[in-house]
């Protein structure tokens, strides 16, 4: 099942946020995350927070797909009143999941058609969904399109029968990249397919014929993830009891090295540390707002939201998000105000991962002085370390996780 929500202190009934946090709002960019949390089924590996209809069924709730659209609607409106009355024209749109795809076409369109109609859209914005190769056709495909959808990422995760089933991926083969012709004939601007390595009992020679699939489809951002295995999942009690083996740091290192050197040569440059584009513009920009501690209202349950330095999460159960909406109360459970320090050092954690770098100004003088170990240990780039600015070499992309925790302490 989903992890659990963090803890933090009650949100008012009304949502209302902090007079500070709303100082300079608009000012900084802003976007829109909408979370949908159905799924046919559940996949092995995955923690998300997403439910498959069985499971709403035996639980006894009515938070039916058929009415989600509408209580989406509900939070839009619910987040123009906590927002004020400040120009917020959304840059960036994000539906993921969960599935969004699961639902008509019509739905989608119709949260977004909402979010314009509360905030506006800025000229040029990106607006995505999420995908499964199988929930799509080319008519379903150019409605998107049509009501103003203009990036699509699809889940590939591999192209190999025997990695797929034992993440419990049910696409066919071949079905991901025959998508992206799709998308392309829909006119999405860009699209983006997902790959996962170091799942058990895949070989390299599965993972390069994995980047070879999605390569020859020609999408313009590619996103590779290592394989995490979560407590709590079905993956992680086959492992435990010792059905497969757990895939080693090495052989994940030797993914990724793959990876880059297929994605590099194939014209795609990183740009984070899991994800690559052929050109900037083909950069996801709604990640972008994560990583660069900018603004966005995550709508939908279990989602997350940030403004002003306050972050704050709602309901995990879609039939308590709904009720909470139906009673004219915010969804939202809890939020945390980020202290200077606290946000300091997120800022390393996330900007660390782009291809943009921190700035060394960031640091304090311990993680200046692991900085200035990293930089001899070939794993920050001394050009851009000459620039005032702590950037990854590819062999500290290897290590990024190590390198941050060196640069916090």
């Amino acid at each position: 099942m989903p992890s659990a929500l963090p803890d933090g202190e009650p949100v008012p009934s009304d949502g209302s946020l902090p007079a500070h946090a709303l100082q300079g709002l608009g000012e900084r960019p802003f976007g829109f995350y909408v979370h949908v949390p159905y799924c046919a089924t559940r996949c092995g590996y995955c923690d998300f927070n997403t439910y498959t209809a069985t499971e709403l069924r035996s639980s006894g709730t009515v938070a039916s797909q058929e009415t989600y659209a509408d209580n989406l609607v509900a939070e839009i409106r619910h987040a123009r009143r906590v927002l004020g009355s400040a120009e917020l024209p959304v840059q960036t749109v994000f539906l993921g999941g969960g599935t969004p795809t699961l639902l008509p076409a019509r739905d989608l369109v119709k949260m977004l058609a909402a979010i314009r109609e509360e905030f506006g859209i800025a000229e040029g914005a990106e607006v995505t969904t999420e995908a499964n190769p199988e929930s799509v056709n080319p008519a379903y495909l150019a409605e998107l399109r049509e009501g103003g959808f203009n990036r699509i990422s699809f889940g590939m995760q591999s192209a190999k029968p025997h990695v797929l089933q034992l993440l419990d991926r049910h696409h066919t083969p071949g079905r991901p990249e025959a998508c992206v012709a799709e998308a392309r004939a829909a006119g999405f601007d860009h699209v983006n397919l997902d790959l996962i390595y170091g799942t058990p009992g895949e070989s390299d020679d599965d993972w390069r014929a994995s980047l070879d699939a999605a390569i020859g489809a020609g999408p313009d951002h590619v996103s590779a993830y290592s394989l995490i295995v979560e407590d709590g999942t079905k993956l992680a009690a086959r492992i435990k009891r010792g059905e497969l083996p757990m895939v080693d740091d090495d052989v994940h290192a030797d993914r990724y090295l793959i990876a880059e050197e297929a994605l590099s040569a194939a014209g795609y440059d990183w740009y984070e540390v899991s994800n690559w584009a052929t050109t900037d513009a083909g950069r996801c920009r709604h990640n972008e707002l994560y990583w660069t501690g900018a603004d966005w209202w995550g709508a939908g349950p279990g989602a997350h939201s940030h403004v002003g330095g306050v972050r704050w999460w709602n309901a995990k159960h879609p039939a308590a998000y709904a009720q909470a909406l139906a009673e004219g109360r915010t969804p939202a459970l809890g939020r945390e105000v980020l202290p200077d320090e606290d946000r300091r050092v997120e800022r390393i954690l996330l900007e660390l991962r782009l291809r943009e770098g921190c700035p060394l100004s960031l640091l304090a003088p311990a993680g200046r002085v692991a900085a200035d170990r990293a930089l001899a240990d070939g794993l920050l780039d001394a050009a851009g370390f000459a620039d005032g600015r702590a950037v990854l070499t590819l062999q500290g992309r290897l290590l990024a996780d190590a390198v941050v925790r060196d640069l916090v302490d």
